[in-house]
């Protein structure tokens, strides 16, 4: 049973790093906060649409499961 687990923590530690590198940027990044560069609005609200929110969504459903897994790694 434990080695299972493992194994779908693995893949799904795979699927959640494809997820993320999938994911487009939402800023300019850290330098444009220290260069000035660029609309730095941190408070913007930006909607996702389409294959950005099921991406994003996909991820968030992975990261629980993901947690859900180690948990239940520890009382296996």
């Amino acid at each position: 049973m434990e080695d299972i687990l493992n194994v779908i923590l693995m893949c799904l530690s795979a699927v959640i790093i494809i997820l993320v590198l999938l994911q487009s940027g939402k800023s300019d990044g850290l330098s444009a906060a220290f260069t000035g560069s660029g609309d730095l609005n941190l408070f913007a609200v930006t909607k996702e649409r389409g294959p950005e929110k099921f991406i994003s969504r996909m991820t968030l459903v992975c990261g629980i499961v993901f947690f859900a897994l180690v948990i239940a790694l520890q009382i296996v």
